[in-house]
């Protein structure tokens, strides 16, 4: 990764932003050479129209001869795929906000930039040994300044909209007339660091007043700071568990949940307005300032997720428990190990894995929820005989886990097997320190998303509490959390950030829903409010105490879990994608989620479909009585209790696949004997489930 000066890295950002009063014009050399390399190019088939219309308005506001340097040598290599990928449209900025391409598949000799000005360009893969490029990759459908700057000065006119309105009443009020305030954090990732020195310049130029951490810090830990600065807004530069060469933008609300409506449509609309890179910076009285945030919000970040452990004797009763942690070059560790060293925990960390690294060069992919990525910190546990291996993704907000077996394997858990043991050891718990009893039960909620395990409703209908099922995407769980905040008493809600754990909890089981657990099927959790996103730090804390209690009762945990199992019965899932990238991979996702809608399947395997669910176009509500947003997702069960989801991604060029299958014991519980054959019944079944899905969609394609 480069190494750059503030100045030095203001300097580079300026070759592409769009504040600076002096430019070069990307036409004025070579501009007829380039027009007439387009007209051909269109003219044979080989450029799509719409990337020829974006490339045109791109080299029409670029700042600089760089964009133009790039599109020249891509015509002359005649890369068409890499030119209709790059200008097939523009990157839009959806609820999540930006996520994209950062390093072309073909790097070329301008966008690397490096001392030796080499004419070659190279493919992608090379970034990863020579390091990465030194501009991020032209193109409108890219992660870069030009989208990063329409993006912030989209949002921060939209801020000072709101900020005008001054919404009295509301726990997103803002004092008419002052300026927004924006709070900004960065991974790891290639140019995250310049990405967010260029937000917080532009929000400043545009009126706001930015607060930006000195480092990278985790995406739970932005949204707390959200919360605990009562900022407007806050943004975090990431691309989460995305491979090295994407990046993202992802735009958090006053609640320091991700933006919903009725904002998303508004910021959406401003950004999506904005074609051009130039714009004209405010006068400098009305200019925001830039603030370097200290160590203060980690700490007070850090006495919060302290606040997880439900039971704190279980951790020396539980000294020999053996922890390894990677943060998988993110930046997970900022925060989880001081918190395991404060907490008592016995730890140590994978030291190769333990330093930034945007190329994320010990992995295949920093995703926890892959083998790969916990496989350093597996064979570390294994080298010193370790209980369990935790593994946090580059922004810290998923938490990877395996464990050592009774057979003292290493061995992995799926997404839904974490959330599972975290929801019934935190709910057991309460009920076990009178926190939660039969009279508060009803207030107390389980959250969790349609195509996470159905175990979570079984553990939640068995001692009475709510299971609130939700879409994919946290922010509907952090829409929950904010629902059960503005029911509490308006003299409560004034002051609630500034409020204990404990005096929360209170007001909440008194007066409204009291949080337990939330969880999604792809490795993300929380257990408290003080965040309103999936929490890869809370994550980790809450697991290690689960460790701790089965270390503490001698168990292992699979044994643990073949407990609960046992309880409620057997619920296994799979999940399955088909990758298709590109324009045309876009088109065939689009075809697949339509099929499944118009054309959904009568009977799989021999089994009955005897429920569809559209979540396009059914009006769909949860057990709150709440409607659930209209989604692009199918829904299909069959007579044998099986369940089947399917949906686009949105983050990654996916079709995803949720399969699930329970056995539930007719009476009582299931013998521990039992559960072996039982396992291997039901993993039987899914796994031919999806092979015939496989199948069908390529027959759904072929039609």
């Amino acid at each position: 990764m480069l190494a750059s000066s503030p100045a030095t890295l203001i300097a580079r950002i300026r070759l592409q932003s769009a504040s600076a009063t002096e430019w070069l014009p990307a036409m004025s050399v070579g501009s007829e050479k380039l027009e007439k390399a387009i007209e051909r190019a269109v003219g044979g088939g080989q450029l799509l129209d719409s990337a020829a219309k974006n490339i045109r308005a791109l080299l029409v506001g670029a700042p600089s001869d760089l964009s133009s340097r790039v599109i020249d040598e891509l015509l002359a290599a005649e890369e068409w795929a890499e030119l209709n990928d790059r200008f097939y449209k523009t990157l839009e900025f959806g609820t999540g906000g930006l996520r994209g391409r950062t390093i072309g598949k073909i790097v070329t000799a301008a966008e690397r930039g490096d001392a030796a000005h080499s004419s070659e360009s190279f493919r992608e893969e090379t970034a990863a040994a020579t390091g990465r490029p030194e501009f991020p990759c032209v193109g409108t459908n890219a992660m870069n300044f030009y989208n990063i700057s329409r993006a912030t000065r989209g949002l921060v006119a939209y801020l000072h909209e709101w900020n005008g309105r001054g919404v009295v009443g509301s726990t997103e009020s803002r004092p008419t007339g002052k300026k927004p305030k924006l709070v900004i954090a960065h991974d790891t990732r290639f140019f995250s660091n310049e990405f967010a020195a260029l937000t917080a310049q532009i929000a400043s130029e545009n009126g706001c007043d930015a607060f930006v951490f000195d480092g990278p810090r985790s995406t739970p830990e932005l949204s707390f700071a959200v919360r605990y600065l009562r900022a407007s807004a806050g943004i975090v530069i990431t691309a989460s568990h995305n491979p090295p060469h994407d990046n993202g933008y992802k735009v958090y609300f006053a609640d320091g949940a991700q933006v919903i409506e009725p904002h998303a449509s508004s910021i959406i609309a401003k950004v999506n307005a904005i074609t051009s890179e130039t714009f004209a910076p405010l006068s400098k009285d009305r200019q925001g300032t830039v603030t370097t945030l200290a160590d203060d919000v980690d700490e007070a970040y850090m006495q919060r997720l302290e606040t997880l452990i439900v039971d704190p004797s279980v951790i020396p009763a539980a000294k020999s428990l053996h922890i390894i942690y990677t943060p998988i070059h993110g930046t997970g560790g900022v925060i989880i190990k001081p918190a395991l060293k404060r907490l008592g925990f016995n730890f140590q960390v994978v030291e190769e894995q333990d330093r930034f690294d945007g190329a994320f060069p010990t992995v295949k992919s920093p995703n926890p929820e892959n083998a790969d990525a916990l496989q350093m910190g597996i064979e570390l546990a294994k080298k010193k005989n370790a209980d369990l291996v935790i593994a946090t993704d580059p922004d810290c907000d998923r938490v990877g886990v395996a464990v050592r077996a009774k057979s003292n394997k290493m061995q992995l858990l799926t997404g839904n097997q974490i959330g599972s043991l975290l929801a019934w050891y935190r709910v057991k718990t309460l009920f076990d320190r009178g926190v939660l009893n039969k009279e508060t039960a009803a207030r107390g909620v389980i959250i969790k998303t349609f195509v996470t395990t159905d175990l979570l409703k079984a553990i939640a209908e068995h001692y009475g509490l709510r299971c609130v099922e939700t879409l994919t995407g946290f922010k509907y769980i952090a829409a929950k959390l904010g629902k059960y905040e503005a029911a509490l008493p308006e003299a409560s809600r004034k002051n609630y950030v500034d409020l204990s754990e404990e005096e929360t909890r209170e007001l909440r089981l008194a007066h409204s829903s009291f949080y337990i657990f939330g969880g999604e099927e792809s490795y993300g959790y929380s257990a408290g409010d003080f965040v309103r996103d999936k929490d890869g730090n809370g994550s980790a804390i809450m697991f290690c105490e689960v460790a701790a209690y089965a270390k503490s009762r001698g168990l292992t945990i699979d044994q643990l879990l073949d407990e609960i199992f046992a309880s409620f019965g057997y619920f296994e899932e799979k999940n399955g994608s088909l990758l298709f990238e590109g324009a045309e991979g876009a088109k065939k996702i689009a075809r697949l989620v339509e099929s499944y809608a118009s054309a959904p399947p009568k009977g799989i395997l021999g089994s009955k479909v005897t429920r569809v669910r559209n979540f396009a176009t059914e009006t769909i509500r949860d057990v709150e009585g709440d409607e659930i947003p209209k989604e692009k997702m199918s829904a299909f069960e069959l007579e044998d209790r099986t369940r089947i989801a399917v949906r686009g991604s949105g983050t990654e060029p996916k079709i995803k696949y949720y399969l699930f299958a329970q056995e539930r014991p007719a009476k009582g519980k299931f013998e521990i004997a039992q559960l072996e054959k039982i396992k291997a019944k039901v993993i039987e079944r899914l796994e031919r489930l999806w092979d015939w899905l496989q199948e069908d969609a390529q027959g759904r394609l072929a039609r």
